[in-house]
């Protein structure tokens, strides 16, 4: 019962447990056993809360009974003095381990850092609380979330279960291990050059970067440059949608703000698609991540899509003002200085870099940022979708990414890696990856083995509905919900 509990999406999960189909409490019982189980051999979770989870099941439990006592319907409307049941209650969702969970330790992936108590729950936590779901643990991230691989020097190595040996990319590594390894259906993670997206790719899932201002850093985050935003991976796209109305509430304060287009079912859409890489040009495309984008344009096409070829929108040198921001980014992260030295080397660089940018340049960079996202408006300006590939690889090899003699070239090799996912961020515009590919690899004892290859979709700013409509429909004409790692059990 355990394991078949927990091959369900969020959705179905929270289903079966509005009939009493299963209770809070054993669906807990079966996620603390997998994150003690295939959860450790995937490197997910940097620290489990049994305690917290508990209370929070038994209270989930306690609401259910009740409600079905009075007659609740199965779809979650009791009847008489009982209010609407959360949508998700009881459904086991973590946390990154970027964000605040109150009692709960964070430690942000850094040695740098002493783990401490969290004072308060981050936003998305109370919105996670308030729609019903079960806060296990927090998931393994590298330190303060810069790379692309989740590798940090203190908590486990995140895993792709679809082949041990490679990583579940990152920075939401942990939160996508746990979610691909059938531990939860569904796990909070954060996206800031494509830190949703990358791990979604890796491990075969969905993972939605929300438009800029449509998910709130509030009330105690605050935007900065605009380049991240929080969201989940899930293993559905209706699990991706129905999680964005969960998080898509504003904050009084907001910087920026964002409403939901509408987004007419089975309109005919002009789709873009981009095989050049953008922030690298030189940067290697592996024959399995093209293919992947090409067939899913066929898919398109067949759905009766127009589908036309399009160059990248801006040069690769014109993305010299998001690395300007990224540095000064970490920067920002409040380290001691005494415990400086504990960084790994490419934080230290990064933060370095940092220092060398002046007032002035970080101005311009802001500046070159908001051109950049005219500019790509203009470009795109005749198409609705640009669809290309996540990653310009498949999953990486554990240890392969992280060059701690030469942070520069880690930097490098990252930007070469992910090509295409940080336009997005720039942009402030939604983008969607889908487990719609998939390579043959060989692992290091030269066993060939099959991993996931994303594929990524990307609107117009708000456009997340008209996204989500066409994820979707691809879901359905080539679904994925059938295979599943078998390198964990």
């Amino acid at each position: 019962m355990g394991s078949d509990l927990l091959d369900l999406d969020a959705t179905a999960l929270a289903h079966a447990l509005r009939t009493g189909d299963t209770s809070p409490t054993d669906v807990l019982d079966a996620t603390l056993d997998a994150a003690a189980d295939v959860g450790a051999q995937v490197g997910a979770f940097t620290v489990l809360a049994p305690d917290l989870a508990r209370t929070q099941a038994l209270a989930a439990e306690s609401a259910l009974v009740a409600a079905r006592r009075a007659g609740g319907s199965a779809a979650g409307t009791p009847s008489g003095r009982h209010d609407e049941l959360p949508p998700f209650l009881g459904v086991p969702c973590p946390v990154k381990d970027l964000s605040m969970v109150e009692g709960v330790p964070v430690r942000a992936g850094s040695a740098a850092i002493e783990p401490f108590p969290a004072p308060y729950d981050d936003g998305v936590v109370t919105l996670l609380r308030a729609a019903g779901t079960v806060m296990i643990g927090k998931t393994s991230t590298p330190e303060l979330g810069l790379p692309c691989y989740t590798e940090p020097d203190v908590g486990p190595t995140a895993r792709t279960p679809w082949d041990l040996a490679r990583s579940a990319g990152g920075s939401s590594g942990g939160a996508a291990a746990a979610v691909a390894a059938r531990v939860v259906p569904v796990a909070h993670g954060s996206d800031g050059g494509g830190s949703l997206r990358i791990p979604a790719s890796a491990c075969g899932l969905v993972g939605l970067k929300p438009s800029r201002g449509l998910v709130s850093p509030g009330p105690y985050g605050v935007d900065g440059a605009g380049l991240a935003t929080h969201g989940v991976l899930t293993r559905s796209v209706r699990d991706a949608a129905a999680f964005l109305d969960v998080l898509a509430r504003p904050w009084p304060g907001d910087t920026f703000t964002a409403r939901l287009a509408a987004a007419p079912s089975g309109r005919r859409l002009r789709v873009g698609l981009l095989l050049d890489p953008v922030i690298a040009a030189d940067a290697p495309v592996h024959p399995a991540c093209a293919d992947a984008a090409r067939a899913t344009a066929t898919l398109l096409a067949g759905l009766g899509h127009d589908v036309v070829e399009i160059p990248p929108p801006f040069g690769a040198e014109r993305w010299d003002a998001f690395a300007a921001l990224w540095s000064v980014g970490a920067l920002q992260a409040p380290v001691p200085t005494d415990r400086e030295h504990l960084l790994v080397p490419l934080t230290r660089w990064l933060r370095e870099r940092g220092r060398g940018v002046s007032g002035l340049a970080y101005a311009t960079a802001l500046a070159g940022v908001q051109q950049l996202t005219r500019e790509v408006a203009a470009a795109w300006a005749d198409v609705d979708v640009v669809l290309s590939p996540t990653l310009a690889q498949p999953p990486a090899l554990v240890g392969s990414q992280r060059i701690d003699d030469d942070p520069a070239a880690d930097f490098a090799a990252q930007t070469a890696f992910t090509p295409w996912t940080s336009v997005w961020n720039l942009t402030g515009r939604p983008a969607i990856s889908l487990p719609l590919g998939e390579a043959r690899v060989a692992d290091p004892g030269h066993a060939q083995r099959t991993v996931p290859v994303g594929v990524m979709l990307g609107a117009d700013h708000g456009d997340d509905a008209l996204l989500l409509d066409l994820a979707a429909r691809l879901e359905e004409a080539a679904p994925w919900s059938g295979r599943r790692p078998g390198t964990v059990s």
